[in-house]
């Protein structure tokens, strides 16, 4: 393990006396806590205000495609013609 510097020692001496100075059944997220999670709920609140105007945009209804429409009267009418075929034999 390679030695650590002088101010890396420093850094551990300074975070070991802070966490023996907070007393563990006191500890809270604090105000970084509420505005990670105030900005959380922000982000999350803009997100679904812009969906929802997406959404709105959005036209469900679908036009006929009017390839498939000739389409269908040929297969329709080969379906109907083999069905009459079995129902004669």
């Amino acid at each position: 393990m390679p030695d650590m510097s002088a101010s890396a020692s420093l850094a551990m001496t300074h975070l070991v006396s802070f966490a023996k100075e907070v007393d563990e059944d006191k500890v809270t997220p604090g105000v970084l806590g509420f505005i990670v999670f105030a900005a959380m709920a922000l982000a999350v609140w803009a997100l679904m205000k812009s969906m929802s105007r997406h959404m709105n945009k959005v036209d469900f209804t679908q036009a006929p495609d009017p390839e498939a429409e000739q389409a269908e009267p040929e297969t329709a009418k080969a379906e109907t013609s083999g069905q009459g075929k079995k129902q004669q034999g």
